[in-house]
């Protein structure tokens, strides 16, 4: 049994062991108030449009609000601690991002540990990032940025929205398929960096491309190209890899649980989220912040997020970042 699956089982065992009358009452009962969905990050960031609008859609169809609870700070950790010592009563949920699946190695301790203390209920989107440049940078294309960069080394600065977030992840995996020497200049999320990278104080950023299409719409800044392999037609970008072979990387959510929440009301939650997936809205919703929706169930979720922390955890090990 590989090590992924094995913690899927370990997280359903405290549920499994209760009668099997007693997890359909919760489900039947389920929800019985008002469901929190808490957010690691501040308001019109991409997690928060994401959980908004998982959110809506689940009040509409399990017939009780979903309200989105923002808890920032500490790279994510205080949101994922506020749900994995909330009640295991299926009305705490949390928005599961790449923080999750960085922090597991980049903090030596936590006061909890992710894999064990928080059930995967589903995935809900896969969304790339984007290579953004300062428009006063003399690139247009990813190779005319690392032509740039490998003849100016050490003076082109990468804006992150903190040591150790995703988008300082992207940066740094990125100078490693590469070999630029990039200064790395992180903020304290991601309005710095913006405003920056618009105004030509820092020159590369790496952020999701939902909360980046304004600034890019706006000319505020200039993309290059997109960080997954696939090329993002409804936005006209190419791909990184297209130009640096091998190099993948991107934002992805979904929902998560206190571990002992009956797997009758995960269950329950799994199949809502999967069905809101399905939905042409949604699906427009998702699709025109260049996301993908991704329904699967539980324990593909589960895989994902132990995928992306091994990933993760490679890069962070190489670069020494703590």
């Amino acid at each position: 049994m590989n090590h992924s699956r094995r913690t899927v089982l370990q997280l359903a065992a405290g549920a499994a062991a209760l009668p099997v009358a007693t997890q359909l009452s919760w489900a039947h009962s389920y929800p019985s108030q008002p469901v929190r969905i808490v957010v690691g990050f501040i308001p019109g960031s991409s997690a928060d449009i994401v959980a908004r609008l998982i959110g809506q859609s689940l009040s509409e169809r399990l017939g009780q609000s979903f309200t989105i609870d923002h808890r920032p700070g500490v790279g994510g950790n205080i949101a994922a601690e506020t749900v994995a010592n909330a009640a295991a009563d299926g009305h705490t949920l949390l928005l599961v991002d790449p923080s999750s699946a960085i922090n597991a190695t980049l903090y030596d301790k936590l006061g909890f540990d992710f894999r064990r203390d928080v059930a995967p209920v589903a995935a809900l989107v896969h969304s790339p990032n984007v290579m953004l440049v300062s428009p006063s940078l003399p690139a247009t294309t990813v190779s005319e940025f690392i032509a740039y960069a490998k003849a100016n080394p050490g003076t082109v600065r990468m804006a992150s929205a903190g040591v150790g977030t995703a988008t300082h992840l992207a940066g740094e995996l990125f100078k490693m398929k590469t070999g630029v020497a990039l200064v790395h200049v992180p903020y304290r999320g991601g309005a710095g960096a913006y405003a920056d990278l618009a105004a030509g104080a820092a020159d590369v950023y790496f952020p999701p491309l939902a909360s980046a299409l304004g600034h890019i719409q706006s000319g505020a800044v200039r993309a290059l190209a997109v960080t997954t392999p696939q090329r993002q037609r409804s936005h006209n970008l190419p791909t990184v890899n297209a130009s640096v072979p091998g190099y993948a990387a991107g934002t992805w959510y979904g929902v998560g649980a206190p571990r002992d929440t009956p797997r009758s009301i995960v269950a329950l939650l799994n199949s809502a989220i999967n069905a809101s997936l399905t939905t042409p809205q949604l699906r427009t919703q998702i699709g025109a912040l260049g996301g993908t929706a991704i329904a699967g169930t539980a324990a593909d979720f589960g895989r994902l997020v132990a995928d992306e922390t091994k990933m993760w955890a490679s890069v962070i090990k190489r670069t020494a970042i703590s």
